[in-house]
């Protein structure tokens, strides 16, 4: 994932988990920041409580990886994916499911894109 695809200040990130909406199941979170942009950024949260360096870059890779597989269905807003606890234990294509499910519910993924 490029950098331009990326939130990586705290400042950024400090502003969509004050300013913007979040929606959140089982597995993940998704606070939600409107932005005009041309595509999406994203920033990645997963805690040290969730494993070690090696499980947790597991985690994030496999969560960019769902996003660039459906970057074509994403609007072009600024998020926040937080992973929880279970996320760890997951395969690919649960993560996948998980994913695009919060995705769906907090309006950052359009299906007919």
């Amino acid at each position: 994932m490029r950098k331009s695809y990326r939130v990586k200040r705290e400042k950024d990130f400090n502003a969509i988990f004050k300013s913007g909406m979040n929606c959140a199941n089982r597995k993940f979170v998704i606070y939600r920041l409107p932005q005009e942009q041309p595509h999406f950024r994203v920033g990645l949260s997963v805690s040290k409580k969730l494993g070690n360096a090696v499980t947790r870059n597991r985690i994030k890779r496999l969560i960019r990886h769902v996003l660039m597989k459906h970057q074509d269905h994403l609007v072009a807003d600024d998020f926040v994916v937080i992973a929880r606890k279970g996320v760890e234990e997951l395969d690919f294509d649960q993560v996948e499911k998980n994913l695009v499910h919060v995705l769906k519910l907090a309006q950052v993924y359009h299906q007919e894109r």
